[in-house]
């Protein structure tokens, strides 16, 4: 009997504890919680310190408010005192993935901790090889979720720094920039497809609710961001990827890679946007790319041939191909533009407009379509028209066509707007409207045009 009255004690003793640290866990939260959501991060320290190192996987908030609490700490302080505080918070981020292994991607929080570091590079005397190993772990450890804008090309330009420094191959540099485009384009058209839906619905007339206004913005936001990254990493990888140094590398690796699609189609698919296609290579790389693995891509390629060869009509016949081989809505966006490009530049404006209005079913929210179609019709407003006004009521029609470039794309805004001034700008103005006599009325615009528009009212 005494023995199961001493068990029972001994029960309720484990028990009143148990609950008793339960509380003081729940209370040093709770302390935590308020002062951080007041920001007195300073006030929060202590009770974080406190239940991150008794209970670390009380509370996912713990480290949730912990980054806050700490980023204030490296805010305010410097040298030694920073590194450490810097160095805990890579620590913690460690921490979160050990307790919260399911809400903590490891390509996101990966990118984060190696950003931190490099933007800290300085005071943590951190060298490009061991942050750049440092984003490449994280790449590879999860690429999916390796997204962030400022650490893709954070990671990049690292490489860039390493190939001047004479630590990373010409090889390396090209397939590091084929990984980060190809991962920012498969970004892009996440995002485009999302804002899609969106646009879509507001161009039907209905209002977007106030929660799809926010996803609208937060799109739009990424898109932005992602844009301007495009341009850096490219900017970053300048003449280093000239047809001088391209074809060698190409013509060295070619043997051991003309049985590796991927590797193939890159080659190709740099050489082109390089305006390398006159090399005899890029036939060799095209032909046995389309030979191993026909695609949307190998068919496209060759239609650039068949156009180098003059054969244009057997180019389109590719290019058609390349569509129809196509089954992702933005990548076949992509080619219609492409298509719209060559064709605009060989001055076939209405087969050009064409395929610039297919590139706006299948991407709705890619703006260059539109002011692709505006410039055409800028440059046709001499020559569409039977008098001087109506000739230059062209430009109300590039205009409006240029407006429509800035209300679907967030990338655009600012040029589709001085775009679309400068257009109104050579239209008729208010005293030869008022001459003219026609204040909202239709005009019709012939030659290839083959579309109207109403003289705006005085």
């Amino acid at each position: 009997m005494k023995t199961k009255i001493t068990l029972l004690l001994s029960i309720l003793f484990i028990g009143l504890n148990y609950v008793s640290a339960q509380d003081e866990d729940s209370s040093t939260l709770s302390i935590m919680s308020e002062y951080a959501k007041a920001k007195n991060y300073d006030a929060a320290y202590k009770p974080f310190m406190e239940l991150r190192e008794r209970n670390p996987n009380y509370s996912r908030a713990i480290y949730v408010y912990g980054e806050k609490i700490l980023d204030d700490k490296i805010e305010k302080s410097s040298g030694a005192e920073q590194a450490a505080y810097i160095n805990d918070l890579v620590k913690m981020w460690q921490e979160r993935e050990e307790h919260y292994a399911s809400k903590t991607p490891k390509g996101e929080f990966g990118a984060k901790a190696c950003q931190l570091m490099y933007d800290n590079k300085e005071v943590l005397k951190k060298t490009d090889e061991e942050l750049y190993a440092c984003f490449d772990a994280a790449y590879k450890a999860d690429p999916d979720t390796f997204t962030n804008p400022k650490s893709l090309y954070t990671y990049f330009s690292l490489m860039v720094d390493l190939f001047d420094a004479g630590k990373k191959s010409a090889g390396e540099l090209f397939t590091k920039y084929d990984e980060v485009v190809e991962k920012v384009e498969s970004e892009v058209g996440n995002y485009s497809e999302n804002l899609n839906v969106l646009i879509e619905k507001q161009d039907a007339g209905t209002a977007l609710t106030s929660k799809e206004e926010r996803y609208k913005n937060s799109y739009e936001s990424y898109l932005n961001a992602y844009d301007q990254i495009s341009s850096s990493i490219n900017s970053k990888l300048g003449s280093r990827a000239n047809c001088e140094n391209l074809v060698p590398l190409y013509t060295k690796d070619f043997e051991a890679n003309k049985d590796n699609a991927v590797w193939l189609q890159r080659a190709a698919g740099n050489m082109s946007a390089k305006e390398c296609t006159d090399d005899p290579l890029f036939f060799k790389l095209v032909n046995a790319y389309h030979d191993l693995s026909p695609s949307a891509n190998s068919a496209y390629y060759l239609g650039i041939l068949k156009d180098k060869e003059g054969k244009t009509t057997e180019a389109i016949q590719f290019y058609e191909q390349a569509i129809s081989l196509e089954s992702d809505s933005f990548k076949k966006a992509k080619l219609y533009e492409k298509i719209g490009d060559k064709l605009k530049t060989r001055g076939s404006y209405a087969s050009a407009r064409g395929y610039f209005r297919n590139a706006l079913k299948f991407n709705p929210s890619n703006g260059r379509p539109h002011l692709k179609i505006a410039d055409m019709y800028n440059k046709s407003a001499n020559n569409c028209g039977d008098t001087n006004f109506n000739k230059r009521a062209v430009f109300w029609l590039a205009a409006i066509e240029a407006e429509k470039a800035g209300r679907v794309d967030p990338t655009l805004k600012s040029a589709a707007a001085q775009s679309a001034a400068s257009y109104r700008a050579r239209a008729p103005q208010k005293a030869e409207i008022f001459s003219e006599g026609n204040a909202g009325q239709k005009i019709n615009i012939g030659c290839w045009i083959g579309a109207s528009v109403t003289v705006p009212s005085l």
